[in-house]
C-alpha cells in the first residue's frame, strides 16, 4: 500500500463460467465508486474451479486480482479468496451483480464512525432481464441493527432475513474470527450473516446498495437450491450456529473501541 493510501476495502468476488460474462458490468459499478481521501478498493476475484473460461473476462486493471482453486461452491470460493484480502474491510459482490452508487462510501463511514458496529448492509433492488428493477417491501428502518434482530425475523418469516445477505461489507478481522462463511452447498451467505448479527451489531442503509441480477443460470434459480430437505437441514444448522454463537456471549467491537457489555 502506498504512502498516500490510508486504508483498502477489499472486494471479494465468487465466479464460475457461467457468470463470467457479468465481470465487466461489476467492474463498472467499482470503478463508478466514490471513496474518501486516502482510501482504495481492491477486487480480489475467485474462480471456483479452474478452468479457460472464467480469466478472457476478468478486467484489465491493477486493483484486480484473479485466483483459481478447486471447485467447491461459492462459500469456499470467496473463503479461498481471504488469503488475499489485504484490508481491514472486505466488501461481497457477486459476480453478477452490480454496486449502486455510493455504496462503498456509505459502509465505510458507518463502521469508520462507531466500533460496536461490526457490518453493514443496503438495500438491493432486483435486476430483471429487460433491464428494469423491482424492489420488495420489508426492509428495516435506516441505522443500527441490534444484536439477534436478524435472526429472530428470519425465523418468523419463513427463513427470509430483511437484509440481504449480497449487501455485507464486514469488517475484515471479524470475519476472519468467524471462520468466514459457512460450509454449505448454499445458504452459505446467509449463515455468515446470521453469525455476524449473533456477535456485532450491524447497520442498514436504505439508500439502493446492489442491482441483484436475476437470470437463468443463477444457483439460487436452480432446483438443488430450493429441494426442501436439503433446504430444511441447511436453515436448521444456519440457526443452530447462529443461536449457539449468541449462548457464548462473545460480543464484537473493533480493537479501538470499548467491549461490549451484557
Amino acid at each position: 500500500m502506498s504512502a498516500a493510501v490510508s486504508g483498502r476495502i477489499v472486494v471479494v468476488t465468487a465466479v464460475h463460467a457461467p457468470s463470467a460474462v457479468f465481470l465487466a458490468d461489476a467492474h463498472k459499478s467499482l470503478c463508478e465508486q466514490e471513496l474518501p481521501a486516502g482510501w482504495e478498493w481492491h477486487w480480489v476475484i475467485q474462480e471456483d474451479g479452474r478452468t479457460d473460461a472464467v480469466a478472457p473476462h476478468v478486467p484489465d486493471d491493477d486493483r484486480v486480482t484473479f485466483r483459481q482453486g478447486r471447485p467447491g461452491g461459492p462459500g469456499v470460493a470467496r473463503t479461498m479468496a481471504l488469503a488475499h484480502a489485504d484490508g481491514d474491510y472486505v466488501k461481497i459482490l457477486d459476480a453478477d451483480d452490480q454496486l449502486g452508487p455510493g455504496a462503498l462510501a456509505r459502509d465505510l463511514a458507518a463502521l469508520e464512525a462507531d466500533p460496536a458496529i461490526g457490518w453493514a448492509t443496503s438495500r438491493a433492488l432486483d435486476l430483471l432481464p429487460d433491464g428494469s428493477t423491482a424492489g420488495f417491501p420489508g426492509d428495516p428502518a435506516p441505522g443500527p441493527i441490534e444484536r439477534g434482530s436478524v435472526l429472530d425475523r428470519w425465523k418468523a418469516n419463513a427463513f427470509r432475513a430483511q437484509v440481504h445477505p449480497a449487501t455485507l461489507f464486514v469488517r475484515r478481522d471479524l470475519l476472519l474470527a468467524l471462520g468466514g462463511w459457512m460450509a454449505l452447498p448454499a445458504s452459505e451467505d446467509t449463515g455468515l450473516l446470521l453469525a455476524l448479527n449473533s456477535v456485532s451489531r450491524g447497520w442498514f442503509s436504505a439508500e439502493v446498495g446492489l442491482l441483484y441480477r436475476k437470470w437463468e443460470g443463477q444457483a439460487t434459480g436452480q432446483a438443488s437450491h430450493i429441494d426442501p430437505t436439503e433446504r430444511e437441514a441447511r436453515m436448521a444448522v444456519v440457526e443452530a450456529r447462529a443461536r449457539a454463537l449468541a449462548d457464548v456471549r462473545w460480543g464484537y467491537t473493533a480493537p479501538s473501541g470499548t467491549p461490549d457489555a451484557f
